[in-house]
């Protein structure tokens, strides 16, 4: 079965409907994984209950070092989407088949240099992150069996990138659902053991985890291999092809330098809200967890924007692929919008499900204002997440490399200092007075970062220069 491009006949908010809901529930299975791995964390076996902070503190550092995985495996999978999405809506599937090959080549060989990067250098990321004792080693502990099976999980991203170019987003819904049932049994038999067996403590968390995307990853292999995804994968397309890889890497290697350069900054502003000590880490972390309901929302039209504007430049229809565009912000916002409404109302519940000892009251305290806060901020991230995804789509990979480096280094991470802080140090210069405003104050940055890229991003998607660019 080859894959068709978008039908021109076909009412628009329908065909990114189709596309964003598989890719959403995507998304919302991996957030299942998350709440998972936070609940066992939450009940890891402690001597004292105030010690639980160490766990969540660990598991925050942790999750964001995660994301920075995420957004390398973006080297691989924006270019294998808006490559695989041109020749689809160019109908053109010899080519789109060979880029799925050289994805996953590229995706194998990747994951294998972050492994040895990571186990050379977590140790010292860790503690570059402000996070020490007890907390850190935990951090580690926890993200080495996950950098061991690193390979697995990229080229499963770069399997899922181009099924989404082709228009295919139910199969990685389905292999996804398939890893977050795996998930929740093997990191719980791994952490707290089966029978006699004593477990593997807080490292066997992530392991189950690893283990799950193992499985994720070949079964998408065997998928791509009998074709019936719309995308066949061959060993003839698994030879590395240097002009294609070239093309690929053209298009994704700005994005990746996008991606971790806010992954790089994120973890910046990791750090600055570590420096406030446990309670506002574990916050922070929990906070997180559930914006990421409302940002993954705006992920999921926006990796239908990506695919969807890709098809239609290849198929010589720009207007068209506007107003797909402009479709998916309008109702990936709508959704992100009601997500915000949600924490308004119900922030403190949602914080105590994780919270529910007395000790852990201060962590309440500290979080729900931030939670609540970030609801006014969901216009303006979607505007970001859809748009970034959009441009990617066109091949418009440069550009929001400055963009984002004007929010994070001109706008978050000097409010943040300046807010969080009671006196900000301006080397030589000399220094002046902060806010003192802790993990509210943070926040308040991120708010201000947010709307800022946000503006940006809806500017440079209005402008049309997308159109223009060969990938």
């Amino acid at each position: 079965m080859e894959a068709a491009p978008a039908h021109a006949d076909r009412p628009i908010w329908r065909t990114v409907l189709a596309l964003a809901l598989p890719a959403m529930a995507q998304q919302y299975l991996l957030v299942l994984v998350r709440l998972s791995d936070q609940y066992l964390a939450d009940n890891f076996p402690v001597a004292d209950p105030a010690d639980r902070k160490t766990y969540l503190s660990a598991l925050n550092t942790a999750g964001y070092l995660y994301w920075f995985v995420s957004s390398y495996t973006v080297v691989v999978s924006v270019g294998a989407t808006a490559l695989v999405s041109r020749f689809v809506g160019a109908r053109d599937f010899a080519l789109a088949h060979r880029v799925t090959g050289q994805a996953v080549v590229l995706g194998a060989a990747l994951g294998l240099v972050g492994t040895l990067a990571a186990l050379l250098g977590l140790p010292h990321l860790v503690a570059a992150l402000q996070l020490s004792g007890n907390a850190a080693a935990a951090a580690v502990e926890f993200l080495t069996p996950l950098a061991v099976l690193l390979a697995f999980q990229i080229t499963e991203s770069a399997c899922i990138a181009c099924l989404a170019g082709a228009g295919d987003t139910r199969t990685g819904l389905k292999v996804l659902g398939l890893v977050a049932v795996l998930n929740i049994p093997l990191a719980w038999g791994l952490c707290f053991g089966v029978g006699s067996w004593g477990g593997l403590g807080f490292a066997g968390i992530s392991l189950g985890t690893g283990l799950s995307h193992v499985t994720g990853c070949a079964v998408l292999l065997v998928v791509l291999a009998r074709g019936k995804s719309g995308l066949k994968l061959r060993l003839a397309n698994l030879v590395p092809d240097a002009a294609l890889l070239r093309r690929l890497l053209w298009v994704s290697v700005p994005a990746g330098v996008d991606s971790m350069s806010v992954a790089l900054c994120q973890l910046w502003f990791l750090s600055l809200v570590n420096r406030l000590g446990d309670t506002a880490t574990a916050a922070h972390g929990i906070a997180l967890l559930w914006e990421s309901l409302g940002f993954l929302a705006g992920g999921a039209f926006g990796t239908a924007a990506m695919a969807l504007i890709g098809q239609n430049l290849g198929a010589g229809n720009p207007a068209r692929a506007a107003r797909c565009g402009w479709v998916a912000f309008q109702m990936g916002a709508a959704a992100m919008v009601a997500m915000g409404a949600s924490w308004l109302l119900f922030a403190e519940p949602m914080f105590r499900l994780f919270c529910h000892e007395e000790a852990s009251q201060p962590v309440v305290d500290a979080g729900v204002p931030v939670l609540r806060l970030i609801a006014v901020a969901m216009p303006a991230l979607a505007g970001q997440i859809v748009f970034t995804a959009a441009l990617r789509g066109a091949g418009d990979t440069r550009v929001p490399v400055l963009i984002s480096w004007v929010g994070f280094l001109g706008v978050r991470l000097p409010l943040a200092h300046l807010l969080t802080m009671p006196e900000v140090s301006l080397g030589p210069l000399g220094s002046v007075p902060g806010w003192d405003m802790g993990l509210y104050g943070a926040w308040m940055a991120m708010c201000t970062d947010i709307w800022v890229r946000g503006s940006f991003f809806a500017v440079r998607f209005a402008s049309g220069r997308w159109k223009r660019i060969e990938v």
